[in-house]
């Protein structure tokens, strides 16, 4: 029996972001950006009952810190979403996408604009209810707390 049209679920257009802070192992067939992927495309093809689809573009950041949005992939994925192509962004960890509490707010401002959500595939949760938003501050908020941590290393 098919489906009435009224039960099926609207389409999700994900993209996957990939990054990694420097570029060792970068130049490897299989590299960190290409299993980040693979996980995220695993996640999405779970969600295939939900709409979900896995866009064909990628926006692959290697070689660029976390610690700030001026990533070419970043601001490419960004446009698509403002432009209405993509209506969820797909990540392996939070980190990925952002290590700073405040570029991350200016994303997650920008996706609800734009009605498109954030998933983070070994992160469970939804920014769509305020537990899940809450989770996400306090996940960034370790996150940037570890990058600092860092620096201050490099520095020593």
């Amino acid at each position: 029996m098919a489906k009435k049209q009224s039960d099926e679920k609207p389409i999700v257009r994900c993209a996957i972001y990939t990054r990694k802070s420097t570029e060792e192992g970068l130049e490897k067939e299989f590299n960190t950006l290409d299993a980040q992927r693979e996980s995220g495309e695993a996640y999405i093809a779970s969600q295939k009952n939900e709409g979900w689809i896995c866009l064909p573009d990628r926006y692959d950041d290697g070689g660029f810190t976390g610690g700030n949005i001026d990533r070419p992939a970043l601001q490419r994925l960004l446009e698509d979403v403002k432009a209405g192509k993509v209506g969820c962004i797909v990540t392996y960890k939070i980190d990925r996408l952002s290590r700073s509490l405040m570029d991350f707010a200016k994303i997650v401002e920008i996706l609800e604009t734009h009605n498109a959500t954030f998933v983070s595939v070994t992160q469970r949760f939804s920014t769509n209810d305020s537990m899940g938003r809450l989770t996400l501050n306090i996940l960034l908020s370790f996150a940037q707390f570890e990058r600092e941590i860092i620096s201050e290393r490099t520095r020593d």
